[in-house]
């Protein structure tokens, strides 16, 4: 008697290489499906009643992480309609324009900017007011802030994009406050310049730190914080 189509899927190599433990049909392999799946073993086995409860949360950690998702797509999506020149930067962003949902797009991606800073602001003061950041948590808590000050910086990288005159004039502002710095004031200000006034290699520099760079080390610290979250026990409890 011929198999049928499902089972001859189910008995190749290549769906025994993906699915190792078979068909979960027993307790020891649904155990190992889970265990041995990225996507079901960083979810906890259990979770706490107060877990739960959206007033003890409000969720702002999960809306940071979709913030992000978000960031990152519609960011994706604009670097095929920008280039980081200063002779064309301006015209891009106004061109969007007069695209189909171009401007809903840069909207999009800029007021999730904002929201996520206030969200990772607020998820920081709610774990402060409630404590979280006890043992065994004040790792996690060293790497919130570490998130806290990239997602900062990814807003301010971003600020230099649209090469308009708020842009131009609000880092060269903030960069000049850079140079008072104790000792090293004026390096910080080279590195984030990358000569004395804003021009091509500021904007260029900025470019590769807001689309490269701050968004990797984010999502790494990310992975990190999440990871923590779920060898710490879960969400903390209330006071």
């Amino acid at each position: 008697m011929k198999k049928g189509i499902l089972q001859r899927i189910s008995d190749s190599a290549v769906w025994r290489s993906i699915f190792r433990t078979g068909i979960p049909d027993t307790d020891l392999k649904r155990s190992m499906l889970i265990f041995n799946n990225f996507f079901l073993h960083i979810f906890p086995a259990k979770m706490k009643r107060h877990g739960l409860c959206f007033s003890f949360t409000f969720c702002l950690g999960g809306i940071s992480c979709l913030l992000f998702i978000i960031l990152t797509v519609t960011g994706i999506l604009l670097m095929f309609l920008y280039t980081p020149s200063i002779e064309r930067a301006y015209f891009d962003m106004q061109a969007l324009a007069l695209l189909f949902n171009g401007k809903i797009l840069r909207n999009l991606h800029r007021w999730s900017a904002h929201g996520m800073v206030a969200t990772v602001f607020f998820h920081m003061v709610r774990v402060f007011y409630t404590r979280s950041y006890r043992p065994p948590r004040e790792f996690n808590w060293v790497v919130g802030i570490g998130l806290l000050v990239l997602t900062l910086a990814l807003s301010y990288t971003g600020y230099l994009l649209p090469w308009d005159q708020l842009a131009y004039w609000g880092i060269t502002v903030g960069t000049t406050i850079m140079t008072y710095t104790p000792f090293l004031g004026s390096y910080i200000r080279f590195f984030m310049l990358g000569a004395d006034e804003v021009g091509h290699e500021a904007l260029l520099r900025f470019y590769v730190l807001h689309c490269v760079v701050l968004p990797f080390f984010t999502g790494l610290l990310m992975a990190i914080h999440f990871w923590r979250v779920r060898k710490d026990g879960g969400i903390s409890g209330p006071l």
